[in-house]
């Protein structure tokens, strides 16, 4: 059996998927087709059901969740470790929020949910690529934006302010881990094979977590941010806990964010099964 796989080029992702996706694991008869693109290429593309598996934002997956369903193993989930809002300057306020032209990483990211339940009164939101954004905003073309992945390690360096930790804020108003994004499989794939999928995952991840500097070439090659030193720093900080297996706390956190956005949004499906069995 061949199955149509993407995920990110996020460090997280490239290590979590490497052993898997290399043969150094058994695969159990299953071979992987493989993309690699930004978040929120790959959660359009399975909007438009190209893949069998593939790394999705929470977010869009509550949208396609009577299509797709998410994989215990393999998620971005934690404390400490959720999307930042920041700006050149430090005068932002709630008042001058709705006139602020503010870079996301995507409309469908989780990153761009939790603005808008953090900061309803930001309405001038633009997506824009994730690794784009810093530059935009130092740049002035953007007043403020979202940022993800290795962005979280780099901004104070580049200059720009912290408005608010919105992974933080989240804790706080729910005392749970941020759920950013999963390993989402087509619920036309029989259950048997969305569990074998599962194991295989995981048993990747435990690979390198074992074996860390096997992975380390393939990591480089595809990482936005090439100091190997960040990298680490984002391998640690997204790969968990709850990546090796999403766990009912874990779980009671997606559905808490899913809860949210059903408010937000009129997209969202009712669907009462969010991970496999």
């Amino acid at each position: 059996m061949k199955l149509k796989i993407a995920y990110s080029s996020c460090p997280n992702d490239t290590f979590a998927f490497h052993a898997m996706i290399n043969e150094l694991i058994d695969t159990e008869g299953i071979e992987f087709s493989v993309d690699i693109a930004d978040v929120e290429q790959l959660n359009k593309r399975a909007a438009l059901g190209i893949y069998d598996v593939c790394k999705l934002s929470y977010s869009t997956f509550f949208s396609i969740c009577d299509r797709y369903v998410m994989l215990r193993a393999g998620s971005a989930l934690g404390y400490d470790n959720g999307p930042l809002f920041v700006s050149l300057t430090n005068n932002v306020s709630k008042e001058n929020l709705a006139d602020l032209k503010v870079a996301v990483p995507g409309e469908g990211t989780t990153g761009a949910l939790l603005l808008r339940t953090a900061f309803p009164e930001c309405k001038n939101l633009i997506p824009v690529l994730f690794s784009d954004i810093e530059k935009g905003i130092l740049e002035g073309e953007f007043d403020a934006g979202v940022l993800i992945h290795e962005g979280r390690f780099t901004y104070r360096d580049k200059g720009l302010n912290l408005i608010e930790d919105l992974g933080s804020y989240w804790q706080r108003s729910t005392g749970l881990p941020v759920p950013l994004g999963g390993i989402a499989v087509s619920r036309s794939i029989e259950n048997d094979i969305r569990k074998k999928i599962n194991r295989i995952l995981k048993r990747s991840i435990e690979f390198a977590l074992k074996n860390p500097d096997k992975s380390a070439e393939y990591v480089c090659e595809n990482a936005q941010e090439m100091d190997t030193e960040i990298q680490r720093k984002h391998i640690d900080l997204f790969v968990n806990e709850y990546t090796l297996d999403i766990g009912d706390i874990g779980q009671k956190a997606v559905e808490t964010l899913y809860e949210t956005a059903s408010r937000l949004r009129p997209d969202i499906k009712n669907e009462k099964l969010l991970f496999i069995e």
